[in-house]
């Protein structure tokens, strides 16, 4: 049971509840840092000394595994462990994998790839399980809140709704801005939108309609200009009042939400030198983590757009990071 944030919870010396969040970094370093939340402290370095950067990381919901996209494969961690040897490995993708997520119950993890496949790997056995074929590179996939579909973005500019259970491609939405590939999709926890942002800073939002209502499924409702340069993820909160969009122009932008959809410019979050690749917002949606190619980390408190927490160690760029601060009953 959800039981919010205990990232924002501790000052000085760690309690250990703080102990309890799991925040974790990738780099073209080829490491894997571990972080505690709120003293930075790196409290463990994954080292892998064969090629492949780290493209993705995702932890899994009881933060038992960590997974993460690595040069043609999904290597999972045990995140209590000690070791730099994976848990376990999938078999390979022919190109990179560049998105991964763990089902909601942990049950599978599912992986998006630069060869234009969608593939679901069994973490009990580690076969793979089920595999789509794209066409295109995929850039994104995420899993929707109702965990019957996948909904992937790609190369091409389409994004693609999934059925678990048809084992097909449902839904097919071509982006207004034609073949500008899409680079990362966001989809509300409670089910209610979607957000997809492209390769020129440009966001689009459909909302998500009930299939009974009549109306079609995805409904196209606004699209707004983010950055003015390459866009690279954009993150729905966990309470659907914020997204947090990421761009090569070195800067966070923090969106407040409306009612029917209408997005405001909140904060600019600047303070990172280079590309800011990656986000995650913690459990309450009161603090965002984000990773850059100034080889550092930084949790941000959204509430006064500061940086309270600086994450250094790596030695190249950082470009993922994962964080799972939830409070599990």
């Amino acid at each position: 049971m959800y039981h919010g944030s205990s990232i924002g919870h501790g000052h000085g010396q760690p309690s250990q509840q703080d102990l309890s969040v799991v925040l974790v970094t990738g780099s073209y370093d080829h490491e894997i840092r571990f972080w505690e939340a709120w003293s930075g402290i790196c409290s463990r370095t994954i080292a892998r000394n064969e090629a492949g950067q780290i493209n993705r990381l995702a932890i899994s919901p009881d933060k038992r595994l960590l997974a993460a996209a690595i040069h043609k494969k999904i290597f999972i961690y045990e995140v209590a462990g000690t070791s730099s040897s994976p848990a376990c490995a999938s078999q390979p993708h022919s190109l990179n994998p560049g998105a991964v997520q763990f089902h909601p119950e942990g049950k599978w993890v599912v992986s998006g790839s630069e060869d234009g496949t969608i593939k679901i790997w069994d973490l009990r056995t580690s076969h793979l399980y089920r595999t789509y074929e794209n066409g295109a590179s995929v850039n994104d996939v995420t899993i929707h809140p109702n965990q019957g579909e996948l909904i992937s973005c790609d190369q091409a500019g389409v994004i693609r709704q999934w059925d678990l259970a048809e084992n097909s491609c449902t839904l097919e939405l071509v982006s207004p801005a034609g073949d500008v590939p899409i680079r990362s999709i966001s989809v509300a926890f409670d089910g209610s939108c979607l957000v997809a942002g492209n390769n020129k800073g440009k966001c689009y939002v459909w909302k998500i309609n009930d299939d009974t209502s009549g109306l079609p499924r995805f409904q196209a409702v606004t699209k707004f200009q983010a950055h003015n340069k390459y866009l690279t993820r954009c993150l729905l909160s966990p309470d659907v009042r914020l997204l947090a969009t990421c761009s090569a122009d070195t800067t966070v932008k923090i969106w407040s939400i409306g009612p029917s959809f209408e997005f405001k410019l909140e904060k600019v979050l600047t303070g990172h030198q280079r590309w800011v690749w990656d986000a995650a917002f913690s459990a309450d949606s009161a603090y965002l983590v984000t990773a850059s190619s100034d080889h550092v980390a930084r949790l941000w408190e959204l509430s006064s757009g500061e940086t309270v927490r600086q994450y250094n160690g790596h030695h190249k760029a950082c470009v993922c990071v994962a964080l799972n601060d939830v409070n599990l009953a």
